[in-house]
C-alpha cells in the first residue's frame, strides 16, 4: 500500500523527531556523566591537596600520629582501589550507552544473550570477593596494629568523660582536673610518650574524634573504651564530639594543645597548683561561694566541690569557654554567666541572675584563676 505524499511527510517528521529525541537522550546521559566525573575528580583533588599551614579545618589527610597516619594510608589504599573500579564500571558504562544506544534499525532486533555464560558469572563472583577479602585484610592489620597496641612505661594516662556538652580530662598519676582543653606531650622516637585515654561518658553516647591525631571512639554509659595517640609535632589540634548527643552537640568542640616536652611539664607544673587566692578580688570569691555556682562547679581550696560542670580552679589558663564555643574573654565569660544561650542555646548552664554590680565582681574573681 502505497503512502500518500502527506503520510510521506508525516513519516519523515516522525523519524527526525525520533532521532532528535536519542540525541538529546544521548546528550543528556553524557552531560551526566561528565558532571559526575568531574566532581569526583575534584574531590580527589581536595583530598591530596596539602592544607594550608594556618587552615583551622582539621583534616584526616594531615596525619600528625601513628593511629591517624595508618588510617590515613589505609584510606588511600581503600580509595585507589575504589577509583580503579569506578574507572571501569564507568568506562564500561560509557561504551554501552555509545554503542548500544537506541537506534529505529534496531527496534525490532534482540541484543547477544549471554544468559549462563561462565566465564562471565566467574569474573563477576570471583573478582569482588578477591577485593573484599583484601580490603578486609588491609583493614583488620590495621585495627589490630591500633587496638592491640602496647602501653609503654612512659605513657599519659588520661580519663576523658563526655557531659552534655563539654569534655571533662583527669590526669590520675598526675592529680590534675581540667576541661574542653586537652594538653598532652610530644611523642617523638627519642622520647615517646604516647597519651592513652580512658573513654568514658557521663549521660548519653559520645564520640571522641581529632581527625589529624586518631580515629573516632565512642563514649557510651557503663562502658570503658579506650585509644590511644602519640602526637610528633606541637601545635593545636581540633576535634569535637563525633556522635549526635543533644541539642548543641555541633558545639561540643575541643581542642588538643601537644607542648614540647618542657612547656607540658611547666603546665603540669601550673595546673598542680591550688587556685589563686586574691585578697583583693575576695568579694567576687564570696559570690561565687554563696551562688549556684558551687552546686555544679569545683574551685582548689574553696567550698566549691561540684562535679556537673567543669572544674574553674584554672579557668584562665584556657583559650576557650563553653567547650570551645566561644574565646575565653572577659566580654564573653560576663555574656556567659548572664546568659548563656546567647553563645550555645540549649546548654545545660543556667543564667545567674545576677546583679550588674555582682556579675562584674564575680567575672573580676574567675579572671584570677590562671
Amino acid at each position: 500500500m502505497k503512502l500518500t505524499a502527506r503520510g510521506k511527510k508525516e513519516a519523515k517528521s516522525a523519524m527526525a523527531e525520533k532521532r532528535k529525541t536519542e540525541w538529546g537522550v544521548l546528550v543528556g546521559r553524557a552531560t551526566g556523566i561528565l558532571v559526575l566525573l568531574s566532581g569526583i575528580l575534584l574531590a580527589a583533588g581536595l583530598c591530596t591537596a596539602s592544607p594550608s599551614v594556618n587552615n583551622p579545618i582539621p583534616s584526616i589527610f594531615q596525619p600528625h600520629s601513628t593511629p591517624a597516619e595508618a588510617i590515613y594510608h589505609l584510606s588511600r589504599f581503600v580509595l585507589a582501589i575504589t577509583a580503579v573500579i569506578f574507572m571501569a564500571v564507568f568506562s564500561l558504562l560509557t561504551y554501552a550507552v555509545l554503542r548500544f544506544r537506541n537506534r529505529a534499525a534496531d527496534a525490532h532486533r534482540e541484543p547477544a544473550q549471554v544468559y549462563g555464560s561462565t566465564q562471565i558469572e566467574l569474573a563477576w563472583t570471583v573478582i569482588p570477593i578477591l577485593i573484599v577479602v583484601v580490603l578486609f585484610l588491609a583493614t583488620a592489620r590495621v585495627i589490630h596494629a591500633i587496638q592491640d597496641a602496647r602501653k609503654p612505661a612512659t605513657a599519659i594516662e588520661i580519663t576523658a568523660i563526655g557531659h552534655q556538652f563539654w569534655w571533662e580530662f583527669r590526669y590520675p598519676a598526675l592529680g590534675i582536673v581540667t576541661a574542653n582543653e586537652l594538653h598532652v606531650p610530644v611523642s617523638g622516637p627519642a622520647r615517646p610518650t604516647p597519651t592513652f585515654l580512658k573513654l568514658l561518658s557521663a549521660d548519653t553516647d559520645h564520640s571522641f574524634w581529632v581527625p589529624q591525631l586518631a580515629g573516632k571512639t565512642d563514649l557510651i554509659p557503663n562502658r570503658i573504651n579506650e585509644m590511644w595517640m602519640d602526637p610528633q609535632q606541637a601545635g593545636i589540634y581540633l576535634g569535637q564530639c563525633a556522635q549526635y548527643c543533644g541539642t548543641q552537640h555541633a558545639k561540643m568542640l575541643l581542642r588538643v594543645s601537644v607542648d614540647s616536652p618542657e612547656v607540658f611539664e611547666a603546665w603540669v607544673r601550673a595546673q598542680q597548683q591550688p587556685a589563686t587566692q586574691d585578697a583583693k578580688e575576695i568579694a567576687g570569691r564570696d559570690v561565687f561561694e554563696t551562688n549556684a555556682c558551687v552546686n555544679c562547679h569545683a574551685v582548689g581550696g574553696t567550698n566549691a566541690t561540684g562535679h556537673f560542670g567543669p572544674d574553674l580552679t584554672h579557668l584562665m589558663s584556657r583559650r576557650t569557654i563553653a567547650s570551645g564555643a566561644a574565646e575565653n574573654t572577659d566580654e564573653n565569660l560576663r555574656l556567659w554567666i548572664q546568659n548563656p544561650d546567647a553563645i550555645k542555646p540549649g546548654s545545660l548552664m543556667p543564667a545567674m541572675k545576677l546583679s550588674d554590680a555582682d556579675t562584674e565582681t564575680l567575672v573580676r574573681y574567675l579572671e584570677t584563676l590562671r
